[in-house]
């Protein structure tokens, strides 16, 4: 896996608010790792059908305009005193939507935002502005959270240790394919995480004889044992867990148990009936981890990349 970092960027769009500051931390911290240039944007709420020529709305504007300048040259100047090469961008619209133009028009390899602004997570996730981002984003995106003051949830911006959830979806390879990507970057750790089925009865209501059951635990485990061994080969340090639980839930315990910098995942995993049972567990991963996530829709990988993770997917009996 060859890692170039030349030519990269990370746009990192922010509404000013304090629990911005955490997400300026993450793209700043990333961008020094990586040697990218860094994007910052903010985005004046302008919804359509409002004239701006109307001399309400004009003023309205005005101030919008001059309180994002002024955001936007602290922004900068604290990046550029870090040595980063950095440009600013203000535009006018929907949020979401001038976001992803100005992703797509720099071609940035990653996207970074914060999970609680002006109006709170509740807000931001449900079907508004990092939802659509995440959701139609041409690169990865990283959704930092805001700082909680809680023990431990409140430490310094750091990309060391990232947990990489692998149920050998397509979508679960592709998010290691990129974080393993990210890790050699930023000299990471990775660390691969399995949620066990929950055992469920067959069709004549027995349960699995415990030899199937240990069967495929021993099939996981050598899959596991085998992604490993392959992001050693990259000169990554490694290992697996496997658990058992509801997936959002084990993901998140792992996470803070081991105190991850970073959870990795792909935005769709399994379907079927874990899905209809859990709904989306990156979405539910997304509204309640205190650490960041880095979504994978679909990897940005480097021009002349040779896939590393791939053809890994269980049986479908599995």
């Amino acid at each position: 896996m060859s890692v170039p970092t030349e030519g990269l960027s990370i746009l990192f769009a922010t509404d000013g608010s304090q629990e911005s500051a955490r997400a300026e931390a993450y793209a700043c911290v990333l961008a020094q790792s990586w040697g990218a240039s860094l994007t910052v944007m903010s985005v004046l709420e302008f919804p359509p059908g409002m004239k701006p020529d109307y001399a309400v709305n004009r003023l309205y504007l005005d101030d919008l305009m001059q309180e994002a300048t002024t955001r936007l040259v602290d922004v900068t100047t604290r990046a550029g005193g870090l040595g980063l090469s950095v440009q600013s961008r203000i535009a006018i619209g929907i949020p979401s939507e001038e976001v992803l133009a100005v992703a797509r028009a720099e071609d940035a390899d990653l996207v970074v935002v914060g999970t609680r602004g002006k109006t709170g997570l509740e807000h931001v996730l449900l079907g508004s502005t990092a939802e659509r981002i995440i959701r139609m984003a041409p690169c990865p995106v990283l959704t930092v959270p805001a700082a909680k003051q809680h023990a431990g949830e409140n430490r310094k911006a750091s990309v060391t240790n990232m947990l990489v959830p692998v149920d050998f979806s397509d979508c679960s390879l592709d998010a290691l394919e990129y974080g393993a990507l990210i890790a050699q970057r930023s000299n990471a750790s990775v660390k691969l995480f399995h949620v066990l089925e929950p055992v469920s009865y067959g069709l004549d209501f027995t349960l699995p004889h415990t030899s199937q059951r240990e069967s495929s635990k021993a099939v996981i485990t050598k899959r596991l044992s085998d992604l490993v061994s392959m992001l050693t080969a990259l000169g990554l340090a490694s290992d697996f867990l496997m658990s058992g639980g509801l997936p959002a839930d084990s993901i998140l315990d792992t996470a803070r148990a081991q105190s991850v910098d970073v959870i990795v995942m792909g935005t769709h995993g399994r379907r079927g009936l874990s899905h209809a049972l859990f709904g989306s567990v990156a979405e539910s991963v997304l509204r309640r981890s205190s650490c960041p996530v880095l979504t994978v829709r679909s990897p940005k990988l480097p021009p002349g990349h040779r896939r590393v993770f791939s053809g890994q997917s269980m049986p479908t009996h599995m």
